[in-house]
This record gives C-alpha cells, structure tokens and sequence, in this order.
C-alpha cells in the first residue's frame, strides 16, 4: 500500500522534472532564435554578395571587349 509519504514524494519527483523539463525547452528556444538570427545574417550576406555579382556582371556586358 502506497502511503502518504510516498505519494508527496512522487510529486516532488514530477515537480522536479517539470523544472527540468521547462529549462530544457527554455534552453532549446534560445538555442533556436539564436540559429534563426544567424541564419538570417548569412541570408543577407548571400542577398547582398548576389547583388554584387549581378551588378559586376552587369558592367562587365556593358565595357567593349
């Protein structure tokens, strides 16, 4: 028979690894706006890097060869 004890002590334990849980998820969400954030960085270096080499080719069909 389970007791009293036991059963505050079961929920302690589920307390215990919801925080735990929440942290990892808190964790996790950090770790995801960082990647977005960078993966945003490097999306307009790739825009801005195309830009330029359009507008290199650009003069380059305009000079007489």
């Amino acid at each position: 028979m389970i007791t009293k004890a036991d059963y505050k002590e079961i929920i302690e334990e589920y307390k215990n690894q919801i925080r735990i849980l929440k942290d990892e998820i808190d964790e996790l969400q950090s770790n995801c706006k960082a990647k977005d954030s960078a993966l945003k960085r490097t999306t307009q270096k790739l825009e801005n890097t195309t830009e330029d080499l359009e507008k290199a080719n650009a003069e380059l069909e305009k000079k007489p060869q």
